[in-house]
């Protein structure tokens, strides 16, 4: 072996070194990264399953000793106890679940199309209101949201639910990115073989946006299913499962354990759909290469 080749072998070797201590120090950042997500999770389960005596015990515990199901047998009856079965809490969230997640999708795709590929005046404004709207959180504009659906007497309705949550800011915004990154040679082509907007927009442009498409359905999921009646909706039978689950855990210290029962019940959903949907938006993004 001359000296030549076992320089090239040295600095081989100390490229993969180099190669081989980054990896380990991304590992390691990232298992911490990790860690710091997954213990909030950890902890919400440990506590719905902690028996009342253990709740209270200072310096907390990071485990439990006795674990118990009286927190959710607790939960359950709870709800019974008001004037509506359970069931139709359920019925309730799962209503407004799925129409602001699909009505979301559409309105936020087809906006986002024009917005994206058409030109017309006021485009570039109305882009730049759409960034400025994702600053407010939705607690600013509360007050605006009532006085609307007084107006349009929807307050003790489920739409008053439905309604206000499908038009979303991040939800535009995030396909509107998607969508302009599309080549525009496609979208002509297509108006050479005669085809219109509408069709443009549901037939080629929105099949090619499965991985943001997939990511707002994550997000609009979470958010629907998280929506509460607040002040919009009073009557018992109109009420969402996050209103009736809320109400049975917020009766003071005592009901600790049925509010982390309830949290970890709350969930459940939004985590199967993260679970069902992150697959598609990896395979998607793996093989959704588009270039002009």
């Amino acid at each position: 072996m001359t000296q030549a080749d076992t320089a090239k072998m040295k600095a081989s070797n100390r490229r993969a070194g180099r190669k081989i201590g980054g990896t380990v120090a991304i590992f390691i950042v990232l298992s911490v990264l990790g860690l710091f997500m997954v213990l909030p999770i950890y902890l919400t389960i440990i506590m719905s399953v902690k028996p009342v005596e253990e709740l209270f015990v200072f310096p907390p515990k990071m485990y439990v000793i006795s674990p118990t199901l009286d927190n959710f047998r607790d939960m359950f009856e709870s709800v019974r106890q008001n004037r509506v079965p359970f069931s139709r809490y359920v019925f309730n969230s799962v209503a407004v679940t799925v129409s602001v997640t699909v009505l979301q999708c559409v309105f936020a795709s087809m906006a986002a199309f024009v917005l994206a590929k058409c030109r017309f005046p006021g485009s570039r404004l109305l882009n730049h209101v759409i960034v400025i709207a994702l600053l407010y959180q939705s607690n600013v504009i509360y007050i605006m949201q009532y006085m609307v659906m007084s107006r349009l007497h929807l307050i003790d309705n489920p739409l008053a639910l439905i309604l206000p949550s499908i038009a979303s800011p991040m939800g535009l915004f995030l396909m509107r990115q998607s969508i302009s990154q599309m080549p525009d040679s496609m979208i002509e082509a297509a108006k050479v073989d005669g085809a219109g907007l509408f069709r443009i927009c549901w037939q080629i442009v929105i099949p090619n946006q499965k991985p943001a498409l997939m990511t707002l359905i994550i997000f609009a999921f979470q958010a629907a299913w998280n929506i509460q009646a607040g002040s919009l909706v009073f009557q018992e039978q109109y009420k969402t499962l996050p209103t009736a689950v809320t109400q049975a855990a917020s009766s003071g210290m005592a009901r600790a354990g049925v509010a982390m029962a309830a949290a970890v019940f709350m969930l459940i959903p939004p985590v199967i759909v993260f679970m069902l949907a992150q697959r598609y938006v990896i395979e998607t993004m793996a093989h959704s290469g588009i270039k002009e």
